[in-house]
């Protein structure tokens, strides 16, 4: 690995999208984060309980009890932010050697959180990333997951596949939350070569963006400094043309 940042290198937001252009991927704190989407930190802070009512995610297959998430699919556009009827979650082996090819089904997004103006805007930063990114105005195919992962087995996995890339156009991953843990560290590697960064996303609302095409990713265990811990975050992918399933939808 070329550095070895335990900080996050964080990137101004009006260079996010040379950023992701240039190497491949991009670190926004959490003011950038805010300026990003044109709102107030209160208002994303405003949304920090939904993640306190996430059901378990029954589908690890490593056996653990340790993630609970929420998942939703929208169509973005330039001015749009259309939520589809609920669907599967699903991504081919090649990506997920764990979970792929499986039709995985969870509880979807709270309508509060969806119609709140910062969600909102949020999806269409997103939006507008991709369209940098790709030189398209879009349509993107927007997957959105509320993810909480605790220590309830001593132990939690954050990506539980390895490295990996997840068959999109772009992966935003914003930290929601991180109480009564260590480790969760982040590792981002470049797909073709050596070089990568590794750092901690410790505040709130940090923002870490990625090229899915040019880097995998991996977040590294976490576990309790006393009793019980958790690690919340926002993972949003845009991918163009269609959403992933068995076959393109």
């Amino acid at each position: 690995m070329s550095q070895a940042l335990f900080t996050a290198p964080v990137t101004p937001p009006d260079r996010a999208a040379s950023a992701l252009v240039l190497q491949g991927h991009a670190v926004l704190d959490p003011a950038g984060f805010a300026t990003l989407i044109g709102r107030e930190l209160r208002e994303l802070e405003a949304l920090r309980p939904f993640w306190d009512d996430l059901p378990p995610d029954t589908y690890l297959r490593d056996g653990g009890h340790y993630r609970r998430r929420r998942h939703s699919c929208f169509v973005v556009e330039p001015g749009r932010v259309e939520q589809v009827p609920h669907r599967a979650h699903w991504q081919p082996v090649e990506y997920n050697a764990l979970h792929g090819g499986l039709e995985r089904w969870f509880e979807p997004i709270a309508p509060a959180v969806v119609a709140a103006l910062a969600w909102q805007r949020t999806l269409q930063a997103m939006g507008a990333l991709a369209s940098s990114l790709r030189g398209s105005g879009g349509p993107w195919y927007l997957e959105a997951h509320q993810f909480r992962i605790d220590t309830t087995d001593g132990i939690g996995r954050p990506t539980p596949e390895g490295a990996h890339r997840d068959g999109v156009d772009m992966v935003a991953v914003v930290l929601v939350g991180r109480e009564g843990i260590k480790g969760g560290e982040t590792r981002v590697f470049d797909a073709d070569g050596p070089t990568g960064l590794r750092f901690t996303m410790q505040l709130r609302w940090t923002c870490l963006l990625l090229d899915d095409t040019r880097v995998i990713h991996e977040s590294t265990p976490i576990q309790p400094l006393e009793g019980y811990g958790h690690r919340d975050t926002l993972v949003l992918t845009l991918r163009a043309g269609g959403f992933q399933g068995p076959t393109a939808a």
